[in-house]
């Protein structure tokens, strides 16, 4: 059984910075996704970010230039850098993987930016 484990949220002020980390266990195929999704209050669930293996990395347009992505080079690890936070960015952040797509999701990590 695929187990997800996010650390690394918190409460930050407009500006600040956190890095968000994802360990995943329990799998019994190739990792060759990895990503980030994200819940505000009230909304639905968005993509942020994903690794894939090759080492290509997207974003969604709403943090490409403040976050980055990064994978672990051995074991099951990705990596979160959340640079320039905005209000917006507020919300539980969800650490997802997969063999060609995201299928397992961790329980979320929240992240909370203040003014």
């Amino acid at each position: 059984q695929v187990q997800l484990v996010e650390s690394g949220g918190g409460l930050v002020q407009a500006g600040g910075s956190l890095r968000l980390a994802c360990a995943a266990s329990g799998n019994s195929f190739t990792i060759n996704v990895m990503g980030w999704y994200r819940q505000a209050p009230g909304k639905q669930r968005e993509f942020v970010a994903a690794w894939r293996s090759g080492g290509i990395k997207t974003y969604s347009e709403a943090v490409r230039g403040r976050f980055t992505i990064s994978r672990e080079n051995t074991g099951n690890r990705v990596y979160m850098e959340m640079n320039n936070l905005k209000l917006e960015d507020t919300g539980v952040y969800y650490c997802g993987v997969g063999p060609s797509g995201i299928e397992y999701w961790g329980k979320g990590s929240p992240v909370t930016v203040s003014s």
